[in-house]
């Protein structure tokens, strides 16, 4: 541990902060004794329960067992039949060619289930890039995703919650509040789901409206301080009307500890609302509307320094600043593999929200289709900022300036902040034929508009060391489509299904930046020299899909297909827009190609289910910074560019076993070789102690193709964040318990990823190493159904992977002390099943 000698009063604040921590540890001590008190209560609250139901009239046993059973995802036949909306219409999954993973509400209860990194656990199609902030989030499905992320930008996976598309990927990593299941459509679903599907999508579904009002609570505590609370009531008020309302509230301290404010940091809280109201007008006409709010704040992306190595480490000095010695700056922080804490002195993470509705209203027509108007609105608003320096000393007060004279106001850390505005309106008009005969179809009307905005700030004006820029930007998109889909079965047991999208995208955006201010008078206002704007851009695309299905047993079926996927053009709204990348604007779109051969098996009387596919998509013009020329100049310059292609294949494997009466498994594996196939201009990475210029070792210095600049081919290389190995294993076991009011059951889950690259640079030290956490768990359900106990440990064996990032903490190299000080830092950010975990959680039904 660092300690310092020197008597000031930055040291008296650190001596205060270390005896609020070691206070803090103290209370650690005792952190399981809310779980205890909690498990006390619960199990009071459930014996309670239990004994009124043995004292009431018996429930026959028929109830009873369909309502114990309707938990586990089994019927009395064997597996119950899962049904999907994939295809905008409900159909049984195993009928559907195409590549889907659905996790149904037992699931998600069974693996307390909260936000998009817990379905990304689950699914092994899916993985997410995960950057320093938590703006830039995002998805990758089969190893494809966006890599360069801003409003300027697209997704390349759809999320879809009840058919309403959501604008930002970020906003879907929220609290995942009612949720009935969650289907993962896998490869391009641009022909029903529109652009922004190129990769795939994430259909998420939430609990209906049926039957007699009930009402329902649920209570969560960890080990690790975090809580949730969750309650809904809903039902059919009368044949006419029936209503759903949901909230939630959660909050996760984090696992990482701020010495600098004494608290927890690297968790996440967050409130939702959602509301759900039908009118059944008359036979043929009803009409839904959900209206949702969520509180989301994220205080994510921590970087904790797991190493120092280099010379002279103890005359380290921070910026190189005699003021800011290394011992002062990590004060009670031990860099090494089971260090976790961190010393920040400005909220690093985000603040969001969002507030929208959808309406539906559906009308029966006389021949059996079904006629649909889906109208939404939603507006998000975020705010985000990052400790630049990722200490808690006043580097701004102790740069070198030459000719300025510093103000009080900088007396601070440098710092970044930015905030995010983005208004989505989306109008779709379906017809849905009746689900009868050889011909089915679904054909629609689509508009949808999305309005982006972003606002960002980072350092001082006149200090270079904080890379100070400001700029205010915007972008918009309005896409018209019409699209159609439809399966003939045209002889008996073979289908053919085929689709079309036709595509229709305006888009343009302004923007108004400081572009390099730092050679402005120190302190002074930042001062627009860069404005650019282009609007009125307009695009049309066509994207299709064709399957081909065999029923080889009233059990087993048989696919072929092929699809086609489009993402719209796109902007670069960065701090670095300058006239002649402006002038490039928009970059291209991007397009995929994607083949499947699959089957689907039902086998050993409903007891079984598989299936099996393998894929191959190929990606043109995919969007990432890269260096290139300015055409028509000899100016080589980084920007969003259009990589000339990306490919993925490999291959999936989901099973659902009933392996005997009472054990249910559910397993999902997935193989994915996603690769670079052309990206000769890469940046180069250091290497210490290189021969070539301090570079890797395929690094061309100076290289005349690309304007003089340092590049590498990473032709072949990895995709980030996909490994090619990742699988999912859960189990539950039913414990029959004749002479109680009760059961009980185990359940277990095994999630094993292997090791991946976190850049495009193929850079060794991003290397993730591979992963598996085993979870494990027990529980009692009252055999009526109306409440449940249970416990979960999350990474049971308490294993840490903390995979060093170049990323580093902050410069500590040294050139003035004697000896000079040459230091390198590794960090990491430590995920949510980073460490071991105990929680409790209680059901109950009213």
């Amino acid at each position: 541990m660092f300690r310092s000698n020197t008597n000031t009063n930055t040291n008296t604040k650190h001596s205060n902060q270390q005896k609020k921590h070691h206070a803090g540890n103290t209370t650690q001590q005792y952190q399981l004794t809310p779980v205890t008190a909690a498990v006390a209560l619960a199990i009071l609250s459930f014996m309670n329960t239990a004994n009124a139901q043995q004292a009431s009239t018996n429930v026959p046993a028929a109830t009873a067992n369909k309502a114990a059973t309707a938990n586990t995802e089994v019927d009395e036949k064997g597996l119950a039949k899962v049904v999907i909306s994939a295809n905008k219409r409900v159909e049984k999954l195993e009928n559907v060619p195409m590549s889907i993973s659905v996790i149904g509400e037992e699931q998600l209860q069974r693996n307390n289930v909260r936000d998009l990194d817990d379905i990304i656990d689950l699914s092994p199609a899916l993985t997410k890039t995960q950057s320093d902030n938590p703006a830039n989030t995002g998805l990758n499905m089969r190893g494809i995703g966006t890599q360069s992320i801003g409003i300027g930008v697209e997704s390349d996976v759809a999320v879809i919650v009840d058919d309403i598309p959501i604008g930002m990927q970020v906003q879907a990593f929220r609290d995942l509040a009612d949720v009935s299941r969650v289907e993962i459509l896998k490869g391009p679903q641009s022909t029903l789901f529109g652009k922004s599907a190129i990769a795939g999508a994430i259909n998420i579904v939430t609990k209906p409206i049926s039957g007699p009002i009930v009402s329902r609570a649920s209570v969560l505590l960890s080990s690790d301080r975090e809580w949730r609370l969750g309650a809904s009531i809903g039902g059919e008020v009368s044949e006419k009307f029936g209503f759903r309302i949901a909230a939630s509230n959660n909050d996760f301290p984090g696992n990482v500890n701020n010495l600098t404010t004494g608290k927890m940091t690297n968790g996440s809280a967050g409130k939702t609302f959602l509301g759900k109201f039908n009118w059944r007008l008359t036979d043929d006409l009803d009409i839904d509307f959900s209206p949702r709010y969520n509180y989301t704040k994220t205080d994510c992306c921590a970087l904790v320094i797991t190493s120092l190595t280099g010379t002279n480490i103890q005359n380290g000095l921070l910026n190189n600043s005699p003021a800011m010695p290394i011992s002062q700056v990590l004060a009670g922080i031990t860099p090494g593999p089971d260090n976790r804490t961190i010393r920040n002195d400005t909220f690093t993470g985000q603040e969001s929200t969002t507030r929208g509705f959808g309406l539906r209203v559906n009308y029966q027509l006389p021949t059996g289709a079904t006629l649909t108007s889906i109208t939404s609105g939603d507006r998000y608003h975020a705010y985000d900022s990052r400790d630049q320096d990722f200490t808690d000393a006043p580097v701004m007060l102790y740069y070198p300036v030459t000719g300025s004279t510093k103000s009080s106001g900088l007396n601070q850390g440098a710092e970044q902040h930015g905030r995010f505005d983005v208004i989505s309106r989306t109008q779709e008009i379906r017809l849905v034929s009746a689900d009868t005969g050889n011909f089915r179809y679904v054909a629609g009307l689509w508009y949808g508009k999305n309005e982006l905005a972003r606002y960002f700030k980072r350092g001082e004006n006149g200090l270079v060391a904080t890379s100070p820029t400001e700029f205010y930007g915007d972008t918009y998109n309005i896409n018209k489509a019409v699209f159609g889909q439809a399966s003939w079965e045209f002889v008996p047991t073979y289908t053919l299904t085929t689709g079309v999208r036709f595509n229709r995208q305006e888009s343009g955006y302004h923007f108004s930046g400081t572009g390099n201010p730092s050679k402005l008078a120190l302190g002074s206002p930042y001062v627009a020299v860069n404005n650019f704007s282009s609007v009125g851009n307009v695009e049309n695309a066509t994207t299709g899909k064709l399957s081909l299905q065999k029923q080889i047993t009233p059990t087993l079926m048989g696919y072929v297909s092929a699809s086609t996927g489009y993402k719209g053009q796109a902007y670069d709204i960065t701090s670095s827009l300058a006239a002649l990348t402006a002038s490039q604007q928009p970059v291209k779109s991007e397009t995929a190609k994607s083949f499947e051969i699959g089957m689907k098996g039902n086998f050993l009387d409903n007891r079984l289910t598989v299936a099996a596919t393998l894929f191959n998509s190929k990606f043109k013009d995919y969007q990432q910074n890269s260096g290139s020329y300015i055409p028509d100049t000899l100016i080589y310059q980084t920007r969003l560019n259009s990589l000339e292609g990306v490919q993925t294949r490999g291959a999936e494997l989901d099973i659902n076993a009933l392996a005997g009466r009472d054990l249910l498994i559910n397993a999902n594996f997935a193989y994915t070789d996603a690769t670079i196939t052309s990206f000769k201009n890469s940046t180069c990475y250091q290497v210490t102690g290189s021969p070539n210029g301090g570079f890797n070792e395929t690094c061309i210095l100076k290289n005349p193709l690309y304007g003089d600049q340092n590049t590498t081919d990473v032709s072949g290389g990895r995709m980030p964040f996909s490994p090619k190995r990742k699988a999912s294993v859960g189990f539950k076991y039913d414990v029959k318990l004749p002479d109680m009011s009760f059961d009980a059951y185990v359940t277990g889950n095994v999630v094993y990823a292997s090791d991946m690259i976190s850049n495009l640079d193929q850079n060794p030290l991003n290397f993730v190493p591979a992963t598996t956490y085993v979870h494990g768990g027990f529980g009692f359900r009252e055999k009526s159904g109306r409440a449940s106990l249970s416990f979960r440990i999350n990474n049971l064996f308490d294993r840490q992977y903390r995979a060093n990032r170049s990323f580093p903490l902050a410069s500590f190299n040294a050139t003035g002390s004697n000896p000079p000080a040459n230091i390198t830092t590794t960090t990491w950010t430590p995920t949510r099943n980073a460490f071991r975990y105990i929680s409790v959680r209680l059901d109950v039904k009213f």
